[in-house]
């Protein structure tokens, strides 16, 4: 897996792009060989809401599709019925299958959803790789109730392991023949693919492997040295911690092969024809940056990417009064007294900002599209509410399907 690219070429427009091309969703979510979307982009752009949008209206379109969202608004949450969901799929209830595709197709579609439970997810790996007296040792050690629960990068590992786990089910059964993935809400994006290697690299790091060494390796191991370390770290931690940590590293040290190989393979299923990815971001500089980012992570990586949906763009208010002209209106007339004139003079200050808060969001989509020549975009309205019915996601469905570059 290749390092983060530090320079986005997100910079300033320098040219004018051609057409951008529009983002067709149901013609993704209707090719019978699109098994995963995965719906990323940086936290607070929706991408909770989009994904589970995408998988009502593919669902209400044929297919079997199960949506694994990842911490979900509470409206969000009571809107899909799945506020007393848990680690396993469950039945949607309110979804209408009316079968009819672009390609003319009929079939019965349905509806699960589910709410990823990092911990749990941890465990069942655990449960699944060891012995039951063994997972039962690494279960109830200290440490690992702390790596499992809040060490940095376990959730984004932890929705990679559910994935591959769905997935694996979704072959065996033919229970679903759609994945929907709401990545974690992360500070960057690419946390979300850099997590299996950070994980990794923790388990397999040098801290680690000493703790190892007692149990390792024969009694010469046991040097001055490790000695030396062994008590510096037990001054700073504590002696039962380190008790913790290295029976912990040491129950766990036969499930390391494990953990890079489903991480491997992971990453291959993500990789693989049928996978596609859609990156969400909101009209906002940091946004698209990570935006930016991530399409280009994703170029190097050779994954499939369907194309960009940008979130909550501002209407433009309309008529021929440019924001320049709004503006100039709005100076001289602030400074009546006529309550009728003061009233024209806010009402010509509020068509300016709308107006500049459209040519901004434009300029970013613009530079946006100059350095990614060829993403496929879809850009969707703010509305005025928030999501929280089938019916409110249905909407966001029909203006994805709608929506223009």
């Amino acid at each position: 897996m290749s390092a983060r690219n530090p320079t986005a070429r997100f910079s300033p427009m320098t040219s004018t792009p051609g057409p951008v091309p529009s983002l067709d969703i149901d013609a993704l979510i209707d090719d019978p060989k699109q098994r995963i979307i995965v719906c990323c982009g940086s936290g607070g752009v929706g991408k909770t809401t989009t994904s589970a949008a995408i998988a009502l209206r593919a669902a209400e379109r044929g297919r079997k599709v199960v949506v694994l969202t990842i911490d979900p608004a509470r409206r969000l949450a009571q809107s899909m019925g799945i506020e007393a969901l848990d680690n396993t799929p469950r039945p949607v209830p309110g979804v209408v299958s009316t079968g009819s595709t672009s390609t003319g197709s009929t079939s019965t579609g349905s509806l699960d959803a589910m709410m990823l439970d990092m911990k749990r997810t941890f465990d069942e790996v655990v449960e699944s790789q060891a012995s039951p007296e063994k997972a039962q040792q690494i279960l109830n050690n200290p440490f690992y109730i702390a790596v499992s629960s809040s060490f940095a990068g376990t959730q984004e590992y932890m929705a990679m392991e559910k994935l591959g786990q769905l997935d694996k089910d979704a072959r065996a059964s033919g229970r679903w023949d759609l994945i929907v993935v709401d990545t974690p809400p992360s500070r960057s994006a690419l946390d979300f693919l850099d997590a299996p290697e950070r994980l990794s690299s923790f388990l397999d790091g040098r801290f680690m492997k000493l703790l190892l060494a007692p149990a390792r390796g024969p009694a010469k191991l046991m040097t001055a040295g490790f000695g030396l370390v062994t008590k510096a770290v037990t001054t700073i931690i504590g002696g039962q911690v380190l008790n913790d940590m290295q029976a912990f590293v040491s129950a766990f040290d036969t499930l390391f092969g494990g953990f890079r190989q489903r991480a491997q393979r992971t990453f291959e299923l993500l990789q693989a024809p049928g996978t596609s990815f859609l990156v969400v971001a909101a009209p906002e500089p940091d946004a698209l940056r990570e935006a930016a980012y991530f399409v280009e992570r994703l170029s190097a990586e050779k994954m499939p990417l369907a194309g960009l949906v940008v979130n909550r763009a501002s209407s433009d208010p309309g008529g021929t009064l440019t924001a320049a002209a709004a503006l100039s209106g709005y100076e001289n007339l602030r400074d009546e007294t006529d309550p009728v004139t003061r009233m024209a003079a806010g009402l010509l200050r509020l068509h300016a900002d709308r107006k500049l808060i459209v040519e901004r969001e434009s300029r970013l989509r613009s530079r946006f599209a100059t350095a990614h020549p060829g993403v496929r975009t879809a850009v969707l309205p703010a509305l005025p509410s928030d999501v929280h019915d089938l019916d409110g996601l249905r909407r966001i469905g029909d203006l994805l399907a709608t929506a223009s570059g």
